[in-house]
């Protein structure tokens, strides 16, 4: 597809430019991190919680004041986090291979750390939550299959599943992924987007896509799952959503939108270096979208707001 570009974006369909702005920045906000992972947003803080995966710690942007510090050391080498619809952070942790929330009052509560037959995660890793309060992750084997973010360990499931928390009942709701890994819900709710990672251990010929799926009216079950989009530039890894429906990615050393109901490649914002995973924040406009980028956080405001989560 060709394209042309205007400041940091590739153009590769006109209508991208409904969505940003010519003059936008991409600012670097901070560096010196080793893996980037799981930006949450919390907007009456204005603050942003992401995780530094390999270091074992999570982190916290202040947009008010611009400051980085260390907002948990250790994190059980935490991925994922999300907000959920009381304003609670919600953490994937791979060393301990659970999902946790943390309370307003700084307790931490285990919501789920075995999966079927009492059997251990792997090490979940991306983590949503849907507005009847239940929690969706994905569950690959990144945190076992090395020291490097988590722990060394065995595989105790019989595959690499994705999941729904829902009143306190563990649900599989898919489980024909290699690497299941980010994951979000249209504005709706209605259809499903689940990254599947696999070409990280079939590097020849493993998926590197978003599949889409259709929410059943139980609100639970899944249908379809066809392959939404390929990856050309590396890997797809975390996305979120705007108010319009389309999906904001990580894609290799950039972050790619695509039309959520066609899978069009609209355009992208070139990064210098591997995009992990993406959030959007800048108070009640929902307008900035942060970047987690190997070994730094960047920011870019955009003219397009994010889809509101709680």
């Amino acid at each position: 597809m060709s394209s042309n570009s205007t400041g940091v974006f590739d153009i590769c369909d006109e209508s991208f430019r409904r969505f940003i702005s010519s003059t936008a920045t991409l600012r670097r906000l901070y560096t010196g991190l080793t893996w980037v992972e799981g930006p949450a947003y919390f907007p009456a803080l204005r603050i942003l919680i992401f995780s530094d995966v390999a270091e074992n710690r999570l982190l916290r942007y202040d947009e008010c004041n611009e400051q980085t510090s260390v907002f948990r050391s250790p994190s059980n080498h935490s991925n994922g986090n999300t907000v959920d619809r009381q304003g609670r952070l919600i953490t994937c942790e791979q060393q301990t291979r659970r999902v946790t929330r943390t309370e307003h009052d700084g307790a931490i509560t285990v919501l789920v750390d075995r999966a079927e037959n009492g059997k251990r995660f792997n090490s979940p890793n991306d983590v949503v939550v849907k507005s009847d309060g239940s929690i969706w992750f994905t569950d690959p084997t990144y945190g076992i299959d090395s020291d490097y973010e988590g722990d060394r360990a065995e595989s105790e499931t019989e595959g690499n599943f994705v999941y729904c928390l829902k009143d306190g009942t563990l649900h599989v709701v898919a489980r024909d992924f290699e690497q299941p890994n980010g994951l979000v819900f249209s504005p709706d709710e209605r259809r499903l987007y689940i990254v599947d990672t696999g070409r990280t251990h079939r590097p020849k010929d493993g998926p590197a896509h978003i599949r889409v799926f259709d929410v059943g009216d139980d609100g639970i079950s899944l249908t379809g799952g066809n392959v939404f989009a390929e990856c050309l530039t590396g890997f797809y890894d975390g996305l979120r959503i705007d108010t319009f429906g389309n999906i904001w990615t990580s894609a290799g050393t950039g972050v790619e939108c695509y039309d959520g109901q066609t899978g069009k490649l609209l355009g992208r914002i070139r990064v210098p270096e591997i995009v992990a995973n993406v959030c959007f924040g800048g108070g009640v406009k929902r307008n900035i979208l942060y970047i987690c980028a190997t070994t730094s956080l960047y920011s870019i405001r955009l003219a397009v707001n994010g889809c509101k989560t709680f």
